[in-house]
């Protein structure tokens, strides 16, 4: 019995640079460094945004595409590109008259334009987008409203791979090199992303400066430059694989975290990455 048509996702990168700022001329300037922290400025700064727009659709037996990248291409240049390239969305932005320009508010908006009736080609769907700000910073959005934040922090550690269920015998034939007695290190890198729904006034869904605070002060800070295994003790007694550390994490993180922890992501290699989701 068939299941139906196989539906396959296709993503698209484009990039912009825009300028913004964190401050709404409806407010004091009390009631926007009360809302915006640290962030508050009468004043613009820039990035260079990368925006991944994942749609869906079923093959074409003719061409094997799910769309033509090229009409793709076009609507994203036409509707995202022209729109936001060099501009700065407080003052150029109709849009962002009214709503602070959040990588959260940025989302919501490119969704509305690119799910306007006759925007894509019939035969896709947009399912996913995904809004780099900084390298250690994107927003992402699902279709159905789920949106979430990501932030990217970096540690160096050593560790050891050996269990101490198995011999030694069994654990050097299990962890080859790994099993150095001396241990060995890595520079980590951390995903951390946190779900929400954004606030209609700032546009964010959490305080990302008290993200960092307590991923640093429970994690980075902790586990920076120590060995693993010798330095902390909620690894005693256990192997100290990423799949162990990223779960570790994710407990440590859990309930601390300002908003709803969704997902941690450690890379121990730029070959190999560990995911742990709620």
């Amino acid at each position: 019995m068939s299941d139906g048509p196989m539906k396959v996702r296709m993503t698209r990168r484009v990039a912009f640079s825009s300028g913004h700022r964190y401050w709404l001329t409806s407010k004091s300037d009390e009631e926007n460094r009360d809302l915006f922290g640290r962030w508050a400025s009468k004043f613009n700064h820039g990035h260079n945004y990368v925006l991944d727009v994942t749609v869906e659709g079923e093959v074409d037996p003719r061409t094997g595409m799910v769309v033509n990248i090229k009409r793709i291409d076009d609507v994203l240049q036409e509707k995202i590109v022209q729109a936001f390239d060099q501009k700065s969305l407080n003052d150029e932005v109709d849009y962002f008259a009214k709503w602070a320009p959040s990588v959260e508010n940025i989302l919501t908006y490119v969704q509305e334009l690119l799910s306007a009736p006759g925007t894509l080609p019939g035969e896709c769907a947009l399912v996913a987008l995904k809004l780099e700000e900084m390298p250690t910073f994107y927003g992402e959005l699902e279709l159905g409203g789920k949106m979430s934040l990501t932030r990217v922090y970096e540690f160096a550690a050593s560790h050891r791979l050996h269990s101490p269920a198995l011999s030694d015998e069994e654990n050097l034939e299990l962890f080859g090199k790994c099993n150095n007695p001396a241990g060995h290190g890595h520079n980590y890198v951390l995903e951390v992303t946190v779900a929400g729904v954004p606030d209609p006034v700032t546009g964010m869904l959490t305080d990302l400066g008290a993200v960092d605070e307590v991923v640093r002060r429970e994690v980075v800070d902790r586990y920076d430059h120590k060995n693993l295994n010798e330095d902390l003790p909620e690894f005693e007694g256990k192997t100290t694989t990423s799949e162990v550390v990223a779960a570790q994490i994710f407990s440590t993180l859990k309930g601390k975290v300002p908003g709803q922890l969704a997902r941690i992501r450690l890379h121990e290699t730029a070959r190999n990455s560990f995911e742990v989701s709620a």
